[in-house]
């Protein structure tokens, strides 16, 4: 994977803080960003493709 996400894909907080991550969408490879928060509280997130996940 050669991109990152910079930002939460469900907050949009910068990813900076240890414990952020970053992953490809399942369906269609994009960037996808958790922050720590988001991350620990199951916020959902939706993919620029469609693609939800908790």
């Amino acid at each position: 994977m050669s991109e990152r996400a910079t930002v939460c894909t469900s907050s949009g907080v910068p990813l900076v803080d240890k414990g952020s991550t970053t992953f490809p969408c399942p369906a269609c490879g994009e960037p996808i960003g958790r922050s720590p928060r988001c991350r620990n509280q199951g916020v959902a997130y939706t993919c620029t493709c469609g693609f939800q996940g908790p």
